[in-house]
């Protein structure tokens, strides 16, 4: 392989420099050297071991400048080693943030021009209700400012809210014999500061990360009057996860619709059927536009993909929450929308489900 030569952004041929911690830097040049050596494994690590450091509190200005090139270097890698979804779906992510990047032929194998190419012509489907400027939505979270006051009340409807997704169910059963507002107040404190990450600092980065994504998601995934968007199944996940890599979109065609079965709704209990608002009770009577209804589910403004108010979306997510032993890199966490079943509905794909749990155990017991 020729030495590799892509015309990026700025942020990536400068990305060695720019880095705060001096970790990074050495590693992401770590990585580069053994792309262009041919060691896809070994570089598929260190990019893993890039992407954990990247991640722990303080990092978040560098973790924001890795996310193009870590999705790129990871994609020439899965290309090279067969990996022809993964990398798909890496060079989407980087397409996401780098639009206008281009790959030279005469520097890369054809596997990776041809996962390059197909990721350009399914990055942004036509008709994306994010609109083709429209920043990712992990550009977003960045870039999203937290409200002021912040948070839950210690009232009789805290564990109803979103705080539901990380508590344990000792934490529940603990919550449910205490009645005395004083009391709330105390095991609050006390639910927080167990899962400070440095006790007894004011500045509790778990706290402020998980406020974070919850005003994000009420902000961008509410579905209708008086339903949370931090309580939906997109809420759910976010909240867990945090933003994808890359989100793919597009319309339901005829024949495509999952199942009743298949597509039942985790948020909430496991042994009950969960089934989120329909369309029409979203707001959207019966034979409405596909634009109205794209406006339902995704708020004010969006296009919808064509006339059929029916989408699969699917999350991609690389993270350090995959379960442990689970050999894909990479989970894909994918909702349906269809009049008549519901909106935003989480499909019950085993990895998804444990990747999810993976993340409720790592959020919801104390370190």
């Amino acid at each position: 392989m020729n030495r590799p030569g892509v015309r990026l952004a700025a942020c990536l041929l400068l990305i060695a420099v720019s880095l705060p911690a001096q970790t990074l830097p050495e590693l992401f040049q770590k990585a580069k050297a053994q792309v262009k050596g041919e060691a896809w494994q070994d570089a598929l690590k260190t990019l893993a071991q890039l992407d954990a450091e990247s991640a722990k509190p303080g990092s978040e200005n560098a973790r924001a400048q890795l996310a193009a090139p870590l999705s790129f270097y990871r994609a020439v890698c899965e290309a090279n080693l067969g990996m022809a979804e993964e990398a798909r779906a890496d060079f989407g992510a980087f397409l996401a943030l780098q639009p206008n990047a281009s790959m030279d032929p005469s520097m890369y194998s054809k596997k990776a021009i041809a996962a390059f190419r197909l990721a350009q012509e399914t990055a942004q489907p036509a008709g994306d209700a994010s609109g083709d400027d429209a920043p990712a939505m992990f550009v977003a979270f960045q870039e999203f400012k937290l409200p002021v006051n912040p948070g839950e009340r210690a009232d009789g409807s805290w564990a109803d809210g979103p705080i539901r997704w990380i508590m344990t169910a000792e934490d529940k059963r603990r919550w449910s014999e205490i009645f005395d507002g004083g009391q709330r107040v105390e095991f609050v404190e006390r639910f927080w500061e167990s899962r400070n990450p440095r006790p007894g600092n004011p500045d509790n980065v778990f706290k402020t990360t998980f406020e974070r994504r919850v005003a994000f998601a009420d902000a961008h995934f509410s579905q209708a009057e008086g339903k949370r968007g931090s309580l939906t199944d997109r809420g759910m996940v976010f909240v867990l996860l945090g933003p994808p890599a890359y989100v793919g979109r597009k319309p339901l065609r005829h024949g495509e619709d999952a199942n009743e079965q298949a597509g039942m709704s985790t948020v909430g209990s496991r042994r009950a059927a969960y089934v989120q608002h329909s369309l029409e009770q979203a707001g959207e009577p019966a034979g409405s536009s596909a634009s109205a209804a794209a406006e339902a589910v995704f708020g004010p403004g969006t296009r919808a993909a064509d006339s059929s108010p029916s989408w699969r979306e699917t999350w991609h997510y690389r993270s350090e929450l995959r379960p442990s032993g689970a050999r894909n890199q990479q989970v894909d966490v994918e909702f349906i929308t269809r009049s008549g079943y519901g909106v935003a509905v989480l499909q019950r794909d085993p990895r998804a489900l444990a990747f999810l749990d993976a993340a409720r155990l790592m959020k919801g017991v104390p370190k």
